[in-house]
């Protein structure tokens, strides 16, 4: 090697070990540094029935259900039972001295989890995560056997007892191997991710976040956590540096000047929090969180504020699966609803009736959705059969799912509520004492959020259980008349001075199949849900709710038509009509698009009825959702008069005479570059 190739060498060498002490924060990585490795695919499946030496086994990616066919049959019959999962693998040989965990984000809804035949863990409740240490029982250098044993079969001391919708069995969540070095923040603590963060003392001019991070030491050597949060420029904000005291867990208080607050869907600002486990100076495992600074107030009489504004909290309560997967949704399923959720305006989310997955409530957080939680502490509703009985074993059982969805979305800012349950009943076993407990629970593990149910029952044995309260009502549908949603929000208000109260739920049925052009209202227990029905019911009912601010959130049932095997109106057994999107995702119905027109600002013409295309009526409404002036209708290429919208972003054109026939609909506004339009084709018969 020549002088002047080894000077150039030598200069590569120093500017490397310049660059790489450059940033005092950041600290030397090792491969003691955790690794989460998917653990979706190469699992067999078959159902636990299956006696044979042999049994038929299926080789399933999770995540994965038995149920995502039966159900659409409509029948309550479909396949609850056990089903088992297997994978083989092996461990790496410089995991040796690594410890080994797997995580299941959800198995519904009672888990028994074995590692080469011997019995690790058993998980009840479908909804929440839990995470299990595997290390002593794996074989290094070997083939490992993980597997999975799982029942959906109705349990009385497992969540839910009842509900409107199907408990998908399975393994219908991602899972994933954790490996970390002896020493790491703790996975174990409910399954959360080991750390805490909590906002506090909030103002224009700073804030406090304190930080606890769960430990899992296993020697006595030199521990630090060092905690370090960046703004979304990845610029350091502030950390802390704290030696171990306590093995099991560490406290600290990092100050932020001048937060930038995340602000809902203006401004959804999050910061990142990264949380490192130092030995001997050395770090060897870390965790990363998202942050979000904000405040927040409900008031019963000026409703929901953020961050010192008033925010009129809309939106829609909606179950995750989908036609043909059931609940074993993936990224792709979540991304197209959260699409949907943006396009239609919405601003807030009742993630029913039992916590979603984690993807979705990063997506929330990014989003700037403001969120309630609940757990699937479910009663019958309209239905016979218990959502609660006085059973030691089931109250043990309610108290892990709620510890669990705390522990593990406690750092989610996009999550305001906790929901304690949903129209439980008081016919049998008084669960109201056992609810007082709950709401005490939810306060110890976090003081920070309110707490929150859905009853329909006018009774006010429910109204001092929770901080909030929030009323399934369905004027117009199942009885009443559309007007008495508004009647009875100003009675609830008078009757119950100082207790904020929001609409959990409102809604119709409704095919995009079924059409009518008569006013006749459908039997809700009928097979004819005509569109336009629940068009008009949702356009009267808004109109009644959008006046009244005092009611903290409105929330439409539901986004999308979803599983229930007991349902057997509507155009298709085995499903809930009501969403504003077929289970498909496929069709937006005219509601949906109602309520774009009122909940989002984007320029938009939709001419509603659209999909009655065979007419029996020769005079005619034209109804279009605008939220633009000056729209002209055209009919057969004949221009007729402008119009603009109604506050409800409503146009109508009466007496619109059609002839025999084809008829061709056009709405138009604008000029040039600027020209929004619409049209549909209607056979007068």
């Amino acid at each position: 090697m020549n002088k002047q190739l080894l000077k150039y060498f030598f200069f590569l060498l120093l500017f490397a070990f310049n660059q790489s002490f450059a940033k005092t924060d950041e600290l030397p990585l090792n491969n003691n540094v955790r690794k989460r490795i998917s653990f979706n695919k190469g699992w067999q499946f078959h159902l636990a029935y299956d006696v044979s030496k042999h049994p038929q086994k299926l080789n399933v990616t999770l995540p994965h259900t038995w149920n995502a066919k039966d159900v659409l049959l409509g029948n309550t019959n479909y396949k609850r039972e056990t089903g088992i999962y297997e994978k083989s693998f092996k461990v790496k040989p410089e995991w040796k001295d690594k410890r080994l965990f797997l995580y299941f984000d959800g198995a519904n809804s009672v888990a028994s989890v074995f590692v080469n035949q011997h019995f690790v863990t058993e998980h009840k409740g479908g909804y929440t995560a839990f995470c299990v240490e595997i290390t002593d029982f794996i074989k290094t250098g070997e083939l490992n056997t993980i597997t999975v044993q799982v029942s959906n079969a109705f349990r009385n001391d497992v969540l839910p007892l009842s509900g409107d919708f199907n408990v998908y069995g399975g393994i219908h969540r991602p899972v994933s191997l954790l490996v970390t070095s002896k020493n790491c923040i703790s996975p174990l603590d409910y399954a959360s991710p080991g750390v805490y963060l909590t906002p506090k003392d909030i103002s224009a001019a700073s804030a406090t976040v304190n930080v606890l991070s769960k430990l899992s030491l296993t020697d006595t050597a030199k521990f630090e956590v060092r905690s370090e949060i960046r703004d979304a420029e990845q610029h350091l904000v502030g950390s802390a540096t704290s030696a171990i005291v306590d093995n099991k867990q560490c406290a600290q208080t990092i100050s932020i000047r001048n937060p930038h607050f995340w602000n809902g869907k203006t401004d959804p600002y999050l910061y990142s929090a990264t949380i490192k486990l130092l030995k001997n100076g050395q770090l060897i495992d870390e965790v990363k969180q998202s942050l979000g600074i904000r405040y927040y107030k409900v008031d019963a009489d000026s409703g929901f504020s953020l961050n010192g504004e008033y925010l009129d909290l809309h939106g829609v309560g909606f179950h995750e699966d989908v036609e043909g997967k059931g609940s074993a949704v993936d990224t792709a399923d979540y991304n197209k609803d959260m699409q949907l959720i943006k396009e239609i305006g919405a601003n807030a989310l009742r993630l029913t009736h039992y916590p979603h997955g984690q993807y979705f409530y990063d997506l929330c957080d990014k989003n700037g959705l403001v969120v309630w939680s609940e757990i699937p502490f479910v009663g019958p509703g309209g239905y016979s059969g218990d959502g609660y009985i006085k059973s030691e074993a089931l109250e043990q059982q309610v108290k892990q799912v709620l510890t669990e969805m705390i522990r593990q979305n406690y750092n989610h800012p996009s999550i305001f509520f906790w929901g304690l349950f949903n129209e439980l009943k008081l016919d049998h076993d008084d669960p109201v004492p056992f609810l007082n407990q709950l709401d005490s629970l939810a306060k110890k593990e976090d003081s920070t959020r309110l707490t929150t149910c859905a009853t329909f029952l006018d009774n006010d044995k429910f109204n001092k259980v929770t901080d909030l309260i929030a009323w399934n009502k369905y004027y117009g549908w199942y009885a009443g008349e559309f007007k008495q949603i508004g009647i009875w929000a100003d009675k609830t208000h008078s009757l119950f001075p100082g207790k904020p109260f929001a609409v959990s739920e409102y809604g119709a049925g409704g095919s995009p199949f079924k059409h009518t052009e008569n006013d006749d209202k459908p039997a809700a227990d009928s097979k004819f849900h005509p569109e336009e029905w629940q068009t008009s019911y949702h356009e009267a009912n808004w109109q009644e709710l959008s006046k009244r601010s005092f009611i903290w959130a409105k929330f439409v049932w539901a986004l999308a038509d979803f599983g229930s095997s007991i349902r057997k109106e509507g155009d298709a057994p085995g499903i809930n009509d009501k969403g504003l999107v077929t289970y498909d995702r496929r069709v937006k119905k005219d509601a949906f698009y109602f309520y774009k027109a009122n909940w989002n600002n984007v320029p938009m013409l939709y001419i509603t009825d659209r999909r009655n295309i065979s007419r029996h009526k020769p005079l005619t409404t034209v109804k279009v959702y605008s939220t633009v002036s000056n729209v002209q209708l055209i009919v057969n290429g004949t221009a007729l008069k402008s119009a603009s919208p109604d506050q409800l972003h409503i146009i109508k054109w009466g007496n619109i005479k059609l002839k025999k026939g084809l008829n061709k609909i056009e709405v138009r506004s604008g000029s040039g570059d600027n020209v929004l339009e619409d049209s549909c084709e209607w056979t007068l018969e």
